[in-house]
């Protein structure tokens, strides 16, 4: 399997993305000296791309494909994209506050510790339902680990859409989540601009 192995705070000076925005509570003290020339549209466009895969995950192909299903459904192809992105269990587990970064959600999911509707699922692009009941395996909750997200994760609360408890580790998604209330910096439109092409 592949992996992005890049360094987290070195991507983010280069895609000019705060850390925060990845569950990342640490700064950097480097600036990024770019030239300058100014960028040009390609550029800008291919910056967006490079964020929107960076901040869930993924890579090329696989994100290629999840652009093409946004494009046969219903509606704007930027935002159908955004919500299957949101809708991705690596990234509802990472939203409900079941761990501390999207990395962290992934490993925990492919570690077998998660359950939808009772069946435990181990693939991060696993795309969750509305209805859907996600909560971590009974034996896993007594590990360190767990203890720690709640630790750490005391005062954050999930977006409006899903509904989430830290002290049972379980929760349920009520709705799908409209592109307003996706709080991540990407333009969709620039994607859409760049795989039309």
């Amino acid at each position: 399997m592949a992996v992005d192995r890049t360094p987290i705070l070195k991507r983010c000076r280069s895609l000019d993305l705060e850390p925060a925005v990845l569950g990342v509570n640490k700064k950097s003290n480097r600036r990024l000296n770019r030239s300058s020339r100014k960028v040009s549209e390609y550029g800008l466009q291919l910056r967006e791309k490079q964020k929107a895969k960076f901040i869930y995950g993924m890579l090329e192909k696989p994100f290629r494909n999840l652009y093409d299903k946004a494009e046969r459904m219903p509606g704007l192809t930027g935002e159908n994209l955004m919500v299957l992105l949101e809708l991705r269990l690596d990234n509802v587990i990472f939203r409900m506050g079941f761990a501390r970064t999207r990395r962290e959600a992934r490993q925990i999911v492919g570690h077998k510790h998660v359950l939808v509707n009772g069946k435990c699922i181990n693939i991060p692009s696993y795309k969750v339902s509305v209805g859907d009941k996600i909560e971590i395996r009974e034996k896993s909750k007594s590990l360190q680990r767990y203890k720690d997200i709640a630790e750490a994760n005391k005062g954050v609360t999930a977006p409006s859409w899903m509904e989430s408890s830290i002290d049972s580790f379980s929760g349920s998604i009520l709705e799908k989540p409209l592109r307003e209330q996706i709080d991540v910096p990407v333009n969709d439109t620039l994607i859409v601009e760049l795989y039309s092409k």
